[in-house]
C-alpha cells in the first residue's frame, strides 16, 4: 500500500491550518458545552440499544469533547494538534494543572527535548479519580474567561503548539487493566467480540456525525468530502467488514445510501489508485461476499432474483468504466489521477507527472476479478499491459524505482524501495500468480526474482542485537543502504510467508513436492521480519508503531547472507539492550492506524500456527483500545505523537481502520474456516476476492524477454 493522502490533507499549508483552526474555535466552543450536557443522556442509551456491548462505557465519563479543529492530518510531521491530556506541573506532579496549566503547558511544550529517549510504559495512562476536572457546565463563571483566552491563544500563536484535552481519569474498559488467559487458554471468540465492539463504536460514531462524508474527524465530530457529492469513501471502504462481522442493521444502511444516494457521475479528480483499491476493491468484495456467504449479514436486496441482486456489481462497473480512462496513456501505464466525470486520465502534479509504481502495479487483481465477472475483457487486457511495460524497462535483480512516467513507460530516478510507492508492486505480483490458481507462472517468476533481490540488495541487521530489516536504496543498488523501514513495509512478513506456502498450513505445504529449501528460508526470513515489525510496536511508548522507523546497522552494513541470531523476546526494562537497535524521528512518531503489522500477524497465524502471533496482536488491540479511543462517543482517533504518554491525536479516522486494521485483528482472532487463506486473495485494501480459473476468455497476453544472470533485459 502507498502513502494515502487522497485528499490533499497534508499538502495544505500550516498557515492555513492555523487559521482555519481559530475561527472555528470561537464559534465551536460554546455549542460544544452545550452539546455536552445535551447529549449525555442519548449517548448512554445509544451504547447499551445498539452496541449490546460485553463491556460498557463507564457512566460519569466527563466530556472530552475539543471545540478545535485539530491540525490533524494536515501537516506531516510535528505540528499543531491536541493531547489528550495537560501535563503535571513539576511541582505537583499529580494536580491538574487546569486550564491556564495547560496553557503554561502549550508554551512550554516548545522547549521540549522530542528527540528523547521515552520511557516504555505498557499499561493504562491514568490519574487518580479524586483529580478528575469539574464538568464545564459547573464552571460558567469562566466561560468569558475562556473565550478571550483562545482569542488571546491565537494571537500569541499558542494553537501552533498543540492543545490539550483531558484524558478519561481511569481506563474506559476493565477488561484492558484485568487479568487474562493467554495462548490456547484464551476465549479468543470474546476476543473478537471485542474486536466487533470496538469496529461499532468507530461506525456508529461516524454515523452519528458525519454519515455520508468522505473523511471523519472524531475529536471535532465533522464530515468532509472529497467529492460535491462524496464518493462513499468510508461506507464502502467498510462494507465488507461489517458483511463478516455479520452486523446486518448496519449494512442495511449503507447498502441503502449506496442504493439511493452513491452516484459516479461528479466532475472530480480522483486518485487512479486509492479509488481502485478502496472502492472498486470494497463494492467486488461486498458482491463476493454477499453471494459466497449469504447468511453473513442476510438482506434480502442480495438475494437471487432480487431487484438488488448486482447492486454492488453494477455501481463496481460504473466506476470502473471511469477509471478505465487513466490507462488510456501513451504507454498504457496509468495516469496518478483521473476525472470520474469526464473519463479523463490526468498526470500526476508532481514528479515530473510521473505515476507512483505501486500504484499504477496494484490495481491488477481488481480489473481482473471484475473482467471475470462481467465478461468484459477490456479490463482484463488494460491492467496486464501495465505489467508487461513495467516489466520490459532495464530491472535488475527485480527491483524497480518507485516512479515511472505515463508517457514512454520508463522509470524516473532510482530510488528502489519497499515502503511508499513501491511497496504493493511486490505485493500484487504473488497476489496475481495466485488469483488464477496458479496458471499464470509469469508473476511467480517475477516474485522470485524480486524476493532474491530484496535478499542480496536491500536486508541487512541491526545493531547490537542483530534484528533483520529491509533498508532502502534512495540513490539506486549503486548507492548507499538507508536502514529505514516504512511501517507500510511490514506487509512483507505475511506475503512472504503466503508465497512460500501458497495459503497452505505451513505443515500442509511441507508435504507438497514444491517444497524448498528455497521455501524453508523464506518462512525463516517471514519470522524474522515479523519480530522486528513487533519490535517497532514495542520501542514505542504507546505500543503503536511509528510510521517510519531507522535502525542502527554496521557500517558497512552486513549482507544478507550473514550470520545474526536476534534475542527471543523483548523486554520490557527501559534499558534494554534491545532499544538501541531502533530509533524513531520526532517528524515521523505517528500512528495512522495502519494495518500491515496486523495483516502480516494474521498470515503468519494462519500458516505457521504459532500462538505468539495471536498474542502479539491481542496486545496490539489493546494498546489501540487504550491510546486511540476519543472516550465522549467520537470512535478512534489517528496519533500526531503515539511516543509519549498520553499520546497527541490528530482528530482523523482513516478509512483502512475500519477496512483493513480492524478486520484483519477479526480475522487474526477468528477460526481458520473464516476466508480459507488457499481459495482467496486478499486486495491491498484487505477486501478478499476468490480465486478462479481464467477459462477460455483470458489468458496471459504477454511473456518475458530474455534476462541475463542479473535479472537484467538481454540486448
Amino acid at each position: 500500500m502507498n502513502v494515502r493522502d487522497p485528499f490533499g490533507l497534508h499538502r495544505k499549508s500550516a498557515l492555513s491550518i492555523l487559521r482555519t483552526t481559530a475561527s472555528r474555535a470561537t464559534a465551536d466552543f460554546t455549542e460544544r458545552a452545550v452539546e455536552a450536557s445535551l447529549n449525555a443522556i442519548e449517548k448512554s442509551k445509544r451504547a447499551v440499544a445498539d452496541l449490546d456491548m460485553s463491556f460498557s462505557v463507564p457512566k460519569n465519563v466527563p466530556s472530552f469533547g475539543n471545540p478545535q479543529r485539530i491540525a490533524e492530518d494536515r501537516v506531516w510531521g510535528s505540528t499543531a494538534v491536541t493531547s489528550r491530556a495537560p501535563r503535571p506541573s513539576s511541582h505537583h506532579p499529580n494536580k491538574d494543572p487546569g486550564l491556564l496549566g495547560g496553557v503554561q503547558d502549550r508554551v512550554g511544550g516548545l522547549f521540549d527535548d522530542r528527540n528523547a529517549l521515552p520511557m516504555y510504559k505498557d499499561k493504562p495512562y491514568a490519574y487518580p479519580a479524586s483529580q478528575r476536572p469539574r464538568p464545564l457546565w459547573r464552571r460558567k463563571r469562566l466561560l468569558a474567561i475562556i473565550l478571550s483566552f483562545i482569542s488571546l491563544l491565537y494571537y500569541f500563536g499558542a494553537f501552533g503548539r498543540h492543545n490539550d484535552t483531558v484524558v478519561s481519569p481511569t481506563p474506559v474498559w476493565a477488561w484492558l487493566t484485568a487479568g487474562s488467559e493467554s495462548g490456547k487458554a484464551a476465549d479468543w471468540v470474546k476476543r473478537r467480540d471485542l474486536v466487533v465492539e470496538a469496529f461499532t463504536l468507530s461506525w456508529d460514531a461516524y454515523d452519528r456525525y458525519a454519515w455520508g462524508y468522505d473523511a471523519f474527524h472524531p475529536m471535532s465530530k465533522k464530515g468532509e468530502q472529497m467529492a460535491p457529492q462524496g464518493m462513499g469513501w468510508i461506507i464502502v471502504d467498510a462494507l465488507d467488514t461489517m458483511i463478516l462481522m455479520n452486523l446486518t442493521s448496519r449494512v442495511t444502511h449503507a447498502r441503502r445510501w449506496i442504493s439511493n444516494s452513491l452516484s459516479y457521475d461528479q466532475d472530480q479528480d480522483v486518485s487512479t489508485f486509492e479509488t481502485t483499491i478502496r472502492m472498486l476493491g470494497g463494492l467486488l468484495s461486498a458482491h463476493y461476499l454477499s453471494n459466497e456467504y449469504p447468511n453473513l449479514a442476510r438482506l434480502a436486496e442480495d438475494d437471487p432474483g432480487a431487484p438488488g441482486e448486482d447492486l454492488y456489481l453494477e455501481k463496481a462497473k460504473d466506476l470502473a468504466d471511469r477509471l478505465a480512462s487513466a490507462f488510456d496513456s501513451p504507454s498504457g501505464i496509468p495516469y496518478a489521477s483521473v476525472n470520474i466525470g469526464k473519463y479523463e486520465g490526468l498526470p500526476a502534479h508532481d514528479e515530473g507527472g510521473a505515476s507512483s509504481t505501486a500504484e499504477a502495479t496494484t490495481l491488477q487483481l481488481e480489473f481482473k476479478y471484475l473482467a471475470k465477472l462481467t465478461g468484459e475483457k477490456y479490463f482484463w487486457d488494460k491492467a496486464e499491459k501495465v505489467m508487461e511495460v513495467v516489466d520490459n524497462n532495464m530491472v535488475e535483480d527485480g527491483l524497480v524505482p518507485i516512479y515511472i512516467y505515463a508517457t514512454d513507460g520508463t522509470f524516473r530516478g532510482h530510488n528502489i524501495r519497499l515502503g511508499s510507492r513501491g511497496d504493493s508492486y511486490y505485493e500484487y505480483l504473488i497476489k496475481q500468480y495466485l488469483q488464477t490458481n496458479k496458471q499464470e507462472p509469469i508473476y511467480l517468476e517475477m516474485w522470485d526474482q524480486s524476493l532474491q533481490g530484496v535478499r542480496k540488495h536491500l536486508v541487512t541487521f541491526t545493531e547490537p542485537s542483530g534484528f533483520t530489516i529491509i533498508g532502502e536504496r534512495p540513490d539506486g543498488l549503486e548507492g548507499a543502504l538507508s536502514p529505514k523501514m516504512d511501517h507500510l513495509v511490514c506487509f512483507m512478513p505475511g506475503t512472504i510467508a503466503l508465497a512460500a506456502t501458497g495459503g497452505l498450513t505451513e505443515t500442509e505445504a511441507k508435504k507438497q513436492a514444491t517444497w524448498t529449501v528455497k521455501s524453508e528460508a523464506d518462512m525463516q526470513l517471514a519470522r524474522e521480519l515479523m519480530q522486528t515489525c513487533w519490535g517497532m510496536y514495542k520501542w514505542m511508548a504507546t505500543g503503536l508503531a511509528a510510521e517510519i522507523t531507522y535502525f542502527n546497522v554496521a557500517d558497512p552494513p552486513l549482507q544478507g547472507s550473514a550470520p545474526h541470531h536476534s534475542p527471543a523476546e523483548f523486554t520490557e526494562d527501559p534499558q534494554a539492550e534491545w532499544r538501541k537497535d531502533f530509533t524513531v524521528h520526532a517528524m515521523d512518531n505517528h500512528n495512522l492506524q495502519r494495518p500491515e503489522t496486523v495483516e502480516s500477524l494474521f498470515y503468519m497465524w494462519r500458516i505457521t500456527g504459532d500462538i505468539r502471533y495471536r498474542e502479539w496482536g491481542w496486545e496490539m488491540f489493546k494498546s489501540f483500545m487504550n491510546h486511540t479511543a476519543v472516550q465522549d462517543g467520537g470512535g478512534f482517533s489517528s496519533l500526531t505523537n503515539a511516543n509519549k504518554v498520553p499520546p497527541v491525536m490528530r482528530d482523523n479516522m482513516e478509512s483502512f481502520w475500519l477496512a483493513e486494521t480492524l478486520k484483519y485483528f477479526y480475522l487474526l482472532f477468528s477460526p481458520d474456516d473464516l476466508l480459507p487463506l488457499d481459495q482467496i486473495v486478499i486486495n491491498t485494501e484487505a477486501h478478499p476476492f476468490p480465486r478462479f480459473d481464467m477459462g477460455q476468455l483470458f489468458s496471459t497476453g504477454w511473456k518475458r524477454k530474455a534476462r541475463d544472470s542479473r535479472g537484467k533485459t538481454s540486448r
